[in-house]
């Protein structure tokens, strides 16, 4: 398993869209997005730390390595 790199929230949402989610709502600076029964919350910061990036993936039900590569897609 691939360590999880310090991105940005706007990098975490363009990823997580390519997975599949859509942006519901945003308020304040945290985005909220939903892939069917599945939901994460994206804080909109310039860093995003490793520990509350793996905690938004475990929320929204995502593996890490399908992350990592819609990153790099």
């Amino acid at each position: 398993m691939p360590s999880l790199p310090v991105i940005s929230g706007a990098e975490a949402v363009r990823a997580l869209r390519r997975l599949g989610f859509t942006v519901v709502r945003q308020r304040g600076s945290h985005i909220i997005l939903r892939k069917g029964s599945q939901g994460c919350v994206v804080p909109n910061h310039r860093e995003i730390k490793t520990g509350t990036l793996a905690g938004l993936l475990k929320q929204g039900g995502v593996a890490i390595d399908d992350f990592i590569n819609a990153l790099s897609a």
